[in-house]
């Protein structure tokens, strides 16, 4: 027993106390909530006060930044499949909280921002509502469902969104199945579901997707990651798309596979899209697990399946792929795949690729030889653990030169506990945790945070960070009172000098509303030069985001059309140069939480009314050079065999 017991108060009550108001401060800065965090898992056993335990995750030693899941006690037993009677007791929560209400003080403080962003939903004609697939069994697939993609399926300049949704489980029950959406945008912020017309509506259980002309028609095609059997949707030219995923050997159909982000890319610059796909476990419904915990049912985490090894699929140039998961090193390095992202970490020109990993073994970097030959570096760049050597619950990751040095660094967001986390790229050698340093964690402490973006919200010329958040534990408000289950996305707007501040309160009555994200995409929908925002909502309505910020700054947006290359220009790099500032940039296929977003490059311009320089490096080695660009345009530029 604690000596302080004996007495009225134990002399580690005001330790304690001061330690919770830190973690419950909205004001609260990085460094505070991790030390305390630190000071509640050194409270002694006896001394924590039943109420206050009862409120919280398990306290451990390691509490700072603890393993995915870590709100599941590491000895809990899985327990059998819960009858009928307790599977209707813990039905999923579907409530949709709908728009916030503000009083006209949160209202006026809520549009005082340099970045403003508003709920256009409802106006826009988006009604896709989404879900898991969920009927009070747990599944474990049911919490990572699912991301977004958004690409101009059509040609016709405006930028279309694509939903991915669960799929009718085991133990559920609907009227018609749940399938994926296509949106297309028909300007003036007016869309309209195309879906059926374009036979795109998947009803499997969907993770993720991804964009890439894979067979060099010059329509971009879409691939689907899925429980069990994938999708690849040929683009007919015609507003249609066609299933050819058995025929082009890119189903990598296993029924208990467990599908995660997905990406294009040329991993030997031939100039056909390869296609990385990463997979989360081995899951089958027959199977069911589910923890007990303080007398309430949770969704286990993913260490009590099997990981499956991820997939790499070679294009054979005659719209056929080949599985060279084995030869290429890939499939030596199972994990819990989520996020992934690829880039030219190394600027050898060759692209690699990064897997966020749900917890151990950390996340992977694939160094690519340049011949489609992996090495696994994770470890040894840096990358796969936090600064403090552990390895996070990673959710979604995004790739871009925050600090215009001309190295293409990472973000990456994690599970409650965790800082979403800013790799700086040291000159492709190593990857520094620069989080605490730059702030680039502020906010993700107690939520866990799910797609992101590295992206320039504002047109500065600085990138800035964008997430969305919202708990897997659908009743976590239940037995812990440091996170909710509903929360709110979040916008560290940077400041010169590479740090970030976190202006959520101020960007917009948009950012107000709670939901529970999950993926994200960026672009600029209605062609105004800055760029809005999609997010996925699981179990809900998805949130449409109109940019409305106010500063007068310049801007610039960029199509690449490969004709050596791959005709997408995946894996071409492109530097601007406007007043002064240089900015890189790379078009990739697949980022954030297991979505796709960006393959028009946008460039924020700051107060320069001109492009001095646009040079771009294409996949292989070509180049291109233009000079004196005027601001405040869309160009495209075609690759030449003369460069320019």
């Amino acid at each position: 027993m604690c000596p302080g017991q004996q007495r009225s108060v134990c002399p580690w009550e005001s330790v304690r106390e001061t330690a919770r108001r830190w973690q419950h401060s909205t004001a609260a800065s990085t460094a505070a909530l991790l030390a305390a965090a630190t000071i509640l898992a050194l409270v002694p056993t006896s001394c924590r006060r039943p109420d206050l335990e009862s409120a919280g995750t398990p306290a451990k030693v390691d509490a700072v930044e603890e393993p995915a899941r870590a709100a599941v006690p590491p000895d809990s037993p899985p327990h059998a499949e819960p009858s009928p009677e307790q599977a209707t007791a813990s039905s999923p929560r579907t409530d949709d909280p709908g728009p916030p209400h503000l009083s006209e003080t949160e209202l006026a403080e809520a549009e005082t921002g340099p970045i403003l962003l508003h709920d256009v939903t409802a106006e826009a004609g988006i009604t896709f509502r989404h879900t898991d697939g969920s009927s009070g069994r747990l599944f474990v697939v049911e919490t990572v469902a699912s991301g977004v993609a958004t690409f101009d399926y059509d040609l016709d300049g405006l930028i279309d969104i694509y939903f991915v949704n669960g799929g009718a489980l085991p133990g559920t029950a609907f009227d018609e199945p749940p399938r994926n959406r296509l949106y297309r945008n028909l300007g003036d912020w007016r869309f309209v579901d195309v879906t059926d017309e374009a036979g795109v509506g998947d009803t499997r259980h969907g993770l993720g997707a991804t964009v890439g002309d894979y067979n060099n028609d010059g329509y971009p095609d879409l691939y689907v990651s899925n429980l069990g059997e994938n999708v690849l949707y040929r683009n007919n030219g015609d507003g249609s798309f066609t299933d050819v995923s058995v025929r082009s050997g890119t189903a990598v159909a296993d029924p208990v596979r467990t599908g995660a982000g997905v990406c294009f890319l040329d991993i030997e610059n031939d100039g056909d899209l390869d296609l990385f796909v990463a997979n989360y476990l081995k899951f089958s419904p027959d199977q069911p697990m589910v923890h007990m915990y303080r007398g309430r049912r949770i969704y286990v985490g993913p260490e009590r399946y099997p990981p499956y090894p991820n997939t790499l699929l070679r294009n054979n140039g005659d719209e056929t792929f080949t599985d060279v998961s084995e030869e290429s090193g890939i499939a030596a390095h199972p994990g819990w795949g989520m996020g992934i992202v690829c880039g030219d970490f190394d600027r050898d020109g060759a692209v690699d690729v990064f897997v966020g990993n749900d917890g151990g073994p950390g996340n992977f970097v694939f160094m690519n030889d340049g011949q489609g030959v992996f090495q696994e570096m994770g470890v040894a760049t840096g990358a796969a653990y936090s600064g403090q050597g552990l390895a996070h619950g990673s959710m979604g990751a995004d790739c871009a030169d925050y600090d215009h040095d001309g190295w293409m660094d990472l973000f990456v967001t994690s599970y409650q506990r965790q800082l979403g986390t800013l790799f700086r790229n040291q000159e492709g050698s190593s990857f520094e945790d620069v989080t605490q340093r730059t702030g680039a964690g502020l906010g993700s402490f107690n939520q866990v945070t799910w797609g992101c973006g590295l992206v320039d919200l504002d047109n500065d010329g600085l990138r800035d960070i964008f997430y969305a958040s919202g708990h897997l534990l659908d009743n976590v408000d239940e037995f812990d009172d440091s996170t909710s289950y509903l929360a709110t996305p979040v916008v560290l707007q940077q400041q010169p000098g590479g740090r970030f501040v976190n202006v959520s309160a101020t960007s917009g009555s948009g950012l107000r509303k709670r939901s529970v994200g999950r993926g994200t995409a960026f672009e600029d929908l209605d062609n105004d030069g800055d760029l809005d925002v999609v997010i996925l909502n699981s179990r809900r309505t998805s949130t449409l985001l109109r940019n409305d910020s106010l500063v007068a700054n310049h801007w610039l947006e960029i199509r690449l059309i490969g004709t050596a290359a791959n005709r997408d220009a995946v894996g071409a790099w492109v530097t601007v140069t406007a007043g002064g500032q240089q900015q890189m940039a790379e078009v990739r296929s697949g980022r954030g939480y297991q979505g796709h977003f960006g393959t028009i490059l946008h460039f924020g311009l700051g107060s320069s009314d001109k492009v001095d320089t646009i040079e771009v490096r294409w996949p292989g080695g070509g180049t291109a050079r233009r000079e004196e660009v005027a601001a405040d345009t869309k160009i495209t530029i075609l690759e030449r065999s003369d460069p320019q």
